[in-house]
C-alpha cells in the first residue's frame, strides 16, 4: 500500500523561514528517496528498462538483506541524476549505448557495502570503469565493458553495510583481470578510489565521498587540491559551522551526502547543485574555510527547495517567463528566481554572523556581504510577489521567508551591521545593476515608444506604458561587463552618488552608454526625484523614447534654432506620471487584466506578503512505498 507524505504545518513553516531541522531535512531525504524508487519504476517500464533490470534486480537482492546499504546508494549523489537522465534522454538506447546500463556502476557499491555477492557487467568509457562512491578502473583500452565480480567474505558478515573492506571485487574484460586492493579506499595500480572526507567537532560528525567517480562529471584536480587538502579544508570549516550556526550543522550533517569537485573558474569559487541529487555539493575548490562553509550552506537550501516541491506546489505555469534576478546577470523563470531568493537565506545567516565576529577591514566587507545579500533577497521577493503566479502555500511560504528576512532571526540574529553610509551604497549598486540588466535583456516595443514620442510632443500625457518585454538568454551569460564592475567597487567607498543632474547630461551626451545609465537611476533613487523607480524598472524604455525624440524628425524652418533635446529625468518623470501603480509591477497587472480581465493571483500576492495573512498549507503527494522491489511491471 502506497500512501502520501504529509507535511506538517510547523514542518512546511520551519522551512519556509530558512532552516527546518534535522527531523525535517531526514522526512525530505526520505521523500527524495521514493521519489528516487518512483523514477526507478518509470525506468525499467521504459524502453531502457531491460538494459538496467540486471542491476535493479541486484539491488533487490541487497535490499532483501542490507536495507542500509541499498538506501546508501538510492541516497547517493548518483541515483537521481541516472534516473532523470535515462528517462528525459536516452537517444542510444536502441543502439546499445543504453543510458539504463549505467545503473550496474551504481549497485556495485551497495554489493559492496552489504558483503552481498554480484557479478553485473558495466559500461566502460574511454578505457575508465566508474564506480560511483567506490572508484575508478583506468587502463582497460578499448573494451565496451567490464563484468565486475564481488565475491562475499568467506564468513558470516555480522554487520552488513559496514564491510567495504571484506569482500573481494574483480574486474573481468577480454584483455584480462583486474583485481582491486581488499581496502578499496585505498588506491593500487590502475585503481583511483574515491576519497571519503570526515569532520569532527563537538560531538557533529560530517562524512563526505569526494564524488570524482559519477558518470559524466569532471574527474578531481589533484594537482592543485588533492583529498588530503579537501580533507583539511572541510575540517576546518565544518568547526566554524558547528561553533557559529550550530542548528544548520545538524542540517548538513543529516542531509549532505557528497561533494562533486568542479574545474576551477577563471575567477572565484564556481558552485552548483542538481535538483536530481539531494544534498549533493560541486564546487570548485574554495581555498579557505570560509567560503567552503558558506558554500554548503547556500548549496543546501537548493536542495532542500528542491525536495520540498517534490511535496507542495508553490507555484502555477505562466506569469513572467524571464525574471529580474539581482543575483545573476541572466534572466530567471519563476523556479529559479525562488530557488535563489531560498538559496540566499543561507548567505544572510552566514554574513550576519561573520559581521559581528569580525574586526576592522574584515568586518566591513562581511558587513557590506551581510546589506547586499538582504537587498538581494528584498529585491527577490518583490519581483516574485509581483510575477510569480503563487499558490497559497506559496504565497505562505514567502510571508515566512520575508519575516526572517525582515527579524533577522533566521539570520543569526543580532544587528544587521552597518550603517546609512553603507545602505545607501548598496542602494546605488543595486539601482544601477538592475538598469543595467534591464538594458541588457529588455526591449522597448517600437510602436509604444512612437506612441510615447508623439504624445511628448504635443504636450500630452504619457498613457498607458507598453508592455515588457525581456528577451531568453542563449548560452553562458558572464556579468555586467568591466566598467559596470569598477563603477559599482567605487560606490563602497562613495558618500553619495554623482548629482542626478550631471548624471543626466552625461546620459543626454553618450545616450548608449550603459554605465551612465547605471549613475544615473542610482543617483535619482538617492536623491528621490519623480520617476526614479521608473528609471530602474523600465530603463530601456526610458533611453529608447530619449533616442527617438533626440533623431531628426522634421527640419526646422531657417533661422529657427534645433528643439532643445528632452531631459532624461523629466521624461523618466513624464512617464511615472502615467500611472499612479508601480513601474515595476503595472505591466504584468495590465497585460494579465487585457488577457483573461482579471488580476492575476500573482499581483494580489504582494499585498498578502506584506499584510502576512494566513494560507492554508496541505499535504505532498510523493508515495511512500517499499524501499526496493521493482517485482512485476506494473506501474506505481
Amino acid at each position: 500500500m502506497i500512501g502520501p507524505y504529509v507535511l506538517p504545518d510547523d514542518v512546511f513553516d520551519a522551512l519556509a523561514a530558512g532552516e527546518g531541522g534535522r527531523s525535517a531535512v531526514l522526512l525530505l531525504r526520505r521523500a527524495r528517496r521514493s521519489r528516487n524508487l518512483l523514477l526507478l519504476r518509470r525506468a525499467l517500464d521504459g524502453p531502457c528498462g531491460p538494459a538496467a533490470e540486471p542491476a535493479a534486480d541486484l539491488l533487490a537482492g541487497v535490499e532483501r538483506v542490507a536495507p542500509a546499504a541499498a538506501r546508501s546508494v538510492i541516497d547517493g549523489p548518483a541515483f537521481g541524476t541516472w534516473a532523470a537522465r535515462t528517462l528525459r534522454d536516452c537517444p542510444a538506447h536502441r543502439r546499445g549505448g543504453c543510458a539504463g546500463r549505467d545503473l550496474a556502476a551504481l549497485v556495485v557499491l551497495a554489493a559492496v557495502r552489504a558483503g552481498h555477492p554480484a557479478r553485473v557487467a558495466v559500461p566502460v568509457r574511454e578505457g575508465r570503469l566508474a564506480l560511483p562512491g567506490l572508484g575508478t578502473v583506468t587502463g582497460l583500452g578499448g573494451a565496451p565493458e567490464a563484468l565486475v565480480v564481488v565475491e562475499a567474505p568467506a564468513g558470516p558478515v555480522s554487520t552488513p553495510g559496514t564491510s567495504a573492506g571484506s569482500c573481494r571485487v574483480r574486474v573481468l574484460t577480454a584483455a584480462g583481470e583486474r583485481v582491486l586492493p581488499r581496502d578499496p579506499s585505498r588506491p593500487g595500480h590502475g585503481w583511483q578510489p574515491v576519497a571519503v572526507l570526515d569532520a569532527r567537532h563537538r560531538g557533529l560528525t560530517l562524512r563526505l565521498p569526494l564524488e570524482t567517480a559519477a558518470p559524466d562529471l569532471p574527474a578531481l584536480e589533484t594537482a592543485s587540491a588533492g583529498p588530503a587538502a579537501w580533507r583539511e579544508l572541510l575540517r576546518r570549516a565544518w568547526e566554524l559551522l558547528v561553533d557559529h550556526h550550530p542548528r544548520r550543522a545538524e542540517e548538513l550533517a543529516a542531509g549532505l551526502n557528497g561533494i562533486v569537485p568542479l574545474p576551477a573558474p577563471a575567477r572565484g569559487v564556481a558552485s552548483a547543485t542538481s535538483r536530481h541529487a539531494f544534498g549533493t555539493v560541486l564546487t570548485s575548490w574554495p581555498a579557505d574555510p570560509e567560503r567552503l562553509a558558506l558554500t554548503l550552506l547556500h548549496e543546501f537550501q537548493h536542495s532542500k527547495l528542491s525536495a520540498l516541491t517534490d511535496l507542495v506546489t508553490l507555484y502555477e505555469p505562466g506569469g513572467g517567463p524571464r525574471l529580474y534576478a539581482p543575483w545573476r546577470p541572466d534572466p530567471r523563470p519563476p523556479g529559479g528566481l525562488l530557488q535563489g531568493i531560498y538559496a540566499h537565506l543561507g548567505d544572510l545567516a552566514f554574513w550576519q554572523d561573520r559581521s559581528g565576529s569580525r574586526h576592522g577591514p574584515a568586518q566591513a566587507d562581511a558587513a557590506w556581504r551581510l546589506a547586499q545579500t538582504r537587498a538581494h533577497v528584498e529585491r527577490g521577493l518583490t519581483e516574485a510577489a509581483a510575477h510569480v503566479r503563487l499558490t497559497d502555500l506559496g504565497v505562505r511560504f514567502l510571508e515566512r521567508l520575508a519575516r526572517t528576512v525582515r527579524d533577522g532571526d533566521g539570520a543569526g540574529g543580532g544587528g544587521r551591521g552597518g550603517g546609512e553610509r553603507l545602505a545607501r551604497a548598496v542602494a546605488r549598486v543595486q539601482a544601477g545593476d538592475e538598469s543595467v540588466w534591464r538594458l541588457r535583456w529588455a526591449v522597448a516595443d517600437e510602436a509604444g515608444t512612437d506612441r510615447l514620442a508623439a504624445l511628448w510632443r504635443s504636450g500630452r500625457p504619457a498613457g498607458p506604458l507598453p508592455a515588457e518585454d525581456v528577451r531568453p538568454a542563449t548560452g553562458a551569460v558572464a556579468g555586467p561587463g568591466p566598467e559596470f564592475g569598477r563603477w559599482a567597487a567605487r560606490q563602497r567607498g562613495a558618500e553619495r552618488a554623482r548629482p542626478a543632474r550631471e548624471a543626466a547630461d552625461a546620459v543626454l551626451a553618450a545616450p548608449h552608454r550603459t554605465r551612465g545609465w547605471a549613475e544615473l537611476a542610482a543617483a535619482a533613487a538617492e536623491e528621490g526625484r519623480p520617476g526614479a523607480a521608473l528609471l530602474r524598472a523600465r530603463t530601456e524604455l526610458v533611453r529608447a523614447l530619449l533616442v527617438r525624440l533626440t533623431a531628426p524628425h522634421t527640419a526646422p524652418p531657417p533661422g529657427t534654432p534645433p528643439p532643445r533635446p528632452p531631459d532624461p529625468l523629466a521624461l523618466a518623470a513624464w512617464l511615472a506620471d502615467a500611472t499612479e501603480t508601480d513601474p515595476a509591477d503595472v505591466h504584468a497587472v495590465a497585460d494579465e487584466e487585457a488577457a483573461t480581465g482579471s488580476a492575476p493571483p500573482a499581483a494580489r500576492s504582494l499585498d498578502r506578503i506584506g499584510r502576512g495573512d494566513p494560507a492554508e498549507s496541505g499535504s505532498g503527494a510523493v508515495p511512500e512505498g517499499p524501499v526496493c522491489s521493482p517485482g512485476p511491471r506494473a506501474r506505481t
